[in-house]
């Protein structure tokens, strides 16, 4: 493999695989917190479920970045390797973080959920804000491209 490929592989796998670790601690934490809630109060499944999936889109989002850019890897020289690699770094760090923080943000809301159920559509506005910066880095890293 040449050292163009290497590095620009690298950053795309960094993306994936650290968008996914961000996910599975954020759903880590929030499945835990659904699982006490739903043990004692069961029927708010349908409430708490969004709330719960929420952190899982950076995971998706990291593997729809790497299909995409897995398409403009030829023969890559160093630069372009290095490009790559840039081009993966808004998603790789956003979507790490906000993974994280969106999932602690879930768990709040879903505890919230289950002192008083009416809140959950509003309640889950604040872990959508934490989205639409995961989404930006998406968009921008598909734009750079």
């Amino acid at each position: 493999m040449k050292m163009g490929n290497f590095i620009g592989v690298t950053g795309l796998a960094l993306c994936v695989i650290l968008c996914g670790v961000g996910s599975c601690i954020g759903l880590f934490k929030t499945g835990s917190a659904a699982a006490g809630v739903l043990g004692e109060k069961p029927k708010l499944f349908g409430k708490v479920m969004l709330l719960v999936l929420l952190p899982a889109t950076q995971g998706i989002y990291g593997f729809v970045l790497g299909v995409i850019a897995s398409g403009s890897i030829g023969a890559l020289t160093v630069a372009e390797g290095w490009r790559l690699l840039g081009c993966c770094l808004p998603l790789t760090i956003v979507g790490f973080v906000s993974a994280i923080f969106q999932g602690k943000c879930s768990v709040s809301c879903i505890y919230t959920v289950a002192k008083e159920d009416s809140l959950s559509g509003k309640l889950l506005l604040f872990p959508a804000m934490i989205e639409f910066y995961a989404i930006l880095s998406l968009v921008i890293s598909i734009m750079i491209i």
